[in-house]
């Protein structure tokens, strides 16, 4: 049933990352911490073969930026850098797409085709980013019911950001070529939670492949959300599944908030504003304002530009409408630090006798008569106002069709216009790969279990409940925990460690998804040759994560296990020092005094043991 208060549809674009090379060459899949020499470019859109040119794109190339790229001697070659055509197509990678393409029952495509896709960001160094559709027309099950999933992609990744200036966008190209799979779901999703659960269920069955990238930024979600006379809004690259929920909600909210100011400015009778933009930098002349001052002293100008009918809905309400905020973003793409506006004023350093002068000098009489200005360059300041004035416009008609990019509260800023299908066109450097029936056959008769049956293998076989088999199979750590508890006999242990440990961890920021299988069976390959007791692993674990080997973490942190001999020696110690304390409780002092024994002993014997040498030292003193 729809859940009245998130009345929306959803869909869901997942971008997995496969644990492979890259996809057009032979390059490791690995990011690098130094980038190294690079190239200088500037990028423009093409046209489409229908001679058409996509928004979005344009739109891009109308910042002006220029693009500057790291290469990475072991994870870039001349492919990355656009000098040298790609090789043939990851026959890996091509084998894993194929094979989740099945878990979802899909219709996989007889020949796949790689597209061009136009990006002018500077995230490719081509211009374009390569993908190719493999399969339509799957589902997966999750939230009670088939979720439709309409797409199944193989592409390849783009840049990392470095860093961003007023003129040019470093990217490091480790990251570009890394094999993507991109499975998009239909629009099926109606409340926050049941995208976050969809989500979790399609990473569930790309783990379940056991080919797959694990760790923060190896897997991103694009959402697609409308409301009811809303617009299709598309929020791009969310990294934290937890953080779903938190970015549908507030995108419903936003929208519903426009389509209030909408409703308001209809109720006005507001036309459309002719962008005419006023100098007014003799008005702020005096101004303390910091932003403008400094303008004024760069030979910049002070540019206004009136808003009839706007007063009260860019920053109004008790700041439940924000369309100034929206002006404000838009404006921001060019370069410049923002904008005031007059229901945020007097603010800023700009005090009343400022925001009244410009009034007058605007001949501003109507009481929802509002104003913008912006203070720059003269240049800048134009196309700011001008972008922001075109923002307000397109309030009249209610949400505008955007690319959004996730902030770190959950909300959204906007980056972009909603592209197009202008910005396909095929690629011609690479053939097209036949699937054929015989090949599909063969992958139908070893796909990897589905994770219902992983799960259901774990409680038979190990003695899990439901929660803790449910946790591994998210996790995607049921092929090391089996060879655990197979080889070491652990798996109470293990259990645990995956199940609560981790869940610690990762509340203390712990990305608990970094840590390999090698590491993990090294752990408790070390806990069964007692080099360390079980209490030790969540301390340890949070020292590996940091980057130290196992080894150097235990010697660091002290953990070398103890000698019966010498444990008891600590824990007679204990109990000498607080023997009036042990005298007046007698064998009740055993609990109490645990913490402390636990305390110097730092995870180097069990709890068990620990327990058996206290109450035996106890025993002693009392005679």
């Amino acid at each position: 049933m729809t859940d009245e208060k998130y009345e929306m549809m959803c869909g869901i674009e997942i971008h997995q990352q496969l644990d492979t090379h890259k996809l057009f060459c032979d390059c490791r899949s690995e990011l690098s911490e130094d980038g190294t020499g690079g190239i200088y470019r500037r990028l423009r859109p093409t046209t489409s073969e229908m001679g058409e040119v996509d928004r979005a794109a344009l739109a891009q190339f109308r910042r002006g930026y220029g693009y500057r790229y790291q290469s990475c001697p072991c994870e870039t070659c001349l492919v990355e850098l656009d000098e040298e055509p790609p090789h043939e197509v990851n026959p890996d990678a091509m084998e894993t797409t194929l094979i989740f393409s099945e878990l979802l029952g899909a219709s996989v495509i007889d020949e796949v085709q790689f597209m061009r896709k136009i990006v002018v960001d500077g995230s490719n160094t081509s211009g374009f980013q390569r993908t190719s559709l493999v399969a339509v027309d799957g589902s997966v099950e999750a939230i009670g019911r088939k979720i439709g999933i309409l797409s199944v992609c193989l592409e390849e990744d783009a840049c990392r950001k470095i860093e961003t200036s007023d003129t040019e966008v470093t990217w490091r190209t480790d990251r570009l070529g890394i094999p993507l799979i991109e499975v998009a779901t239909a629009p099926d999703m109606r409340t926050p939670e049941e995208v976050m659960e969809v989500a979790s269920r399609i990473g569930t069955l790309l783990r379940a492949t056991k080919r797959v990238k694990r760790g923060l930024g190896t897997i991103r979600e694009d959402l697609n959300i409308s409301i009811p006379d809303g617009a299709r809004i598309e929020i791009k690259g969310v990294q934290e599944l937890r953080m779903l929920p938190d970015f549908v909600s507030n995108e419903v909210k936003r929208q519903k908030m426009l389509l209030r100011v909408r409703d308001i400015l209809k109720g006005r009778g507001v036309k459309p504003v002719p962008i005419e933009l006023v100098d007014a930098t003799e008005v702020f002349r005096d101004c303390e304002s910091k932003i403008i001052s400094s303008a004024i002293k760069s030979k910049g100008k002070v540019l206004a530009v009136r808003l009839p009918g706007f007063a009260g809905v860019m920053n109004g309400d008790n700041k439940t409408l924000r369309l100034g905020s929206e002006m404000a973003q838009y404006a921001r793409t060019v370069g410049v630090r923002g904008i005031f506006h007059s229901d945020e004023l007097p603010n800023y350093g700009i005090e009343q006798k400022y925001v009244d002068a410009l009034r007058d000098f605007l001949g501003m009489n109507g009481e929802n008569d509002a104003f913008v200005i912006c203070a720059a360059s003269e240049k800048k300041a134009a196309d700011a106002l001008t972008l922001a004035v075109g923002r307000a416009n397109t309030a009249l008609e209610g949400v505008p069709e955007e690319t959004r990019d996730p902030l770190p509260d959950g909300t959204t800023k906007y980056s972009r216009p909603l592209p197009g299908a202008a910005r396909m066109y095929p690629e011609t450097d690479v053939p097209p790969t036949s699937i054929t029936k015989e090949r599909l056959e063969r992958i139908r008769a070893n796909l990897p279990e589905f994770p219902e049956q992983i799960k259901a293998r774990l409680m038979k076989d190990y003695g899990l409940n439901a929660q803790q088999a449910d946790q591994i199979v998210r996790q995607g750590r049921d092929d090391v925990f089996c060879q655990i508890s197979d080889e070491f006999g652990l798996s109470a242990v293990a259990a645990t460690t995956f199940q609560n440990t981790f869940q610690e961890l990762e509340h203390d920021g712990v990305d608990t998804d970094l840590f390999t299988y090698d590491e993990l069976y090294q752990v408790f390959a070390g806990l069964k040759e007692g080099k360390f007791a079980k209490e030790a692993i969540p301390a340890l674990l949070k020292e590996m994560a940091s980057g130290s080997a196992m080894d150097a973490a235990i010697k660091k942190l002290g953990l070398s296990a103890v000698d019966a001999g010498e444990a008891a020696a600590i824990i007679e110690k204990i109990v000498g020092e607080r023997a009036d304390f042990v005298r007046s409780k007698g064998m009740a002092a055993v609990g109490p005094l645990m913490g402390p024994v636990m305390g110097a002993l730092r995870g180097k014997i069990d709890g068990k043991q620990a327990s058996d040498l206290l109450t035996a030292a106890i025993r002693k003193l009392l005679g």
